[in-house]
């Protein structure tokens, strides 16, 4: 029988980082002692209803945000064409994130959470930005809540119908 030791993926290990960036990866719970990662194929059904979601749920915001601000009305970034393509980009870009944390971390719904919030709080920025240069401040109000249902619609798709198993990765 062998012992009940979780084997890291191998090849690495936190001791093969710079010194520096170990306190980093211990806090970021990247210690490479993954549990089983989701199938590809529950990813990519995720990745199918997290698009569909996160469109669906944009455009109910445009509606909404439309219908209690009427001066948006027409508003460039609320044109389906213009917000589709980088919410379709920023949707795959964390579903591929999210296999390649499960095959990293122990923790991977903690990491994945927190990664989603910092990605979510940098795509503020352009918003503010914008914002700044003299765009609606309430059409900007309106993409920061866009910003916030894709992270929240992805993030949930990703975890619910691909999740990772209970069992860490025997190699």
């Amino acid at each position: 029988m062998t012992p009940n030791v979780p084997r890291r993926a191998p090849g690495f290990s936190p001791g093969m980082f710079p010194v520096f960036l170990r306190p980093w990866l211990r806090r970021c719970r990247v210690d490479f002692n993954p549990k089983t990662p989701p199938p590809m194929v529950t990813v990519a059904v995720a990745s199918v209803v997290a698009i569909v979601g996160s469109l669906a749920a944009d455009a109910v915001l445009v509606k909404v945000g439309v219908s209690i601000f009427p001066k948006t009305r027409g508003y460039s970034h609320f044109q389906f064409a213009d917000y589709s393509k980088l919410t379709i980009i920023g949707v795959l870009i964390a579903c591929v994130g999210w296999p390649i944390v499960a095959r990293i971390s122990s923790q991977p719904k903690w990491l994945f959470l927190r990664a989603a919030i910092a990605v979510t709080l940098v795509l503020f920025l352009p918003d503010a930005a914008i914002w700044y240069l003299g765009q609606s401040a309430t059409a900007v109000f309106v993409l920061i809540w866009m910003h916030v249902a894709i992270a929240v619609v992805t993030y949930l798709s990703l975890i619910l119908l691909a999740p990772v198993r209970g069992r860490h990765v025997r190699r």
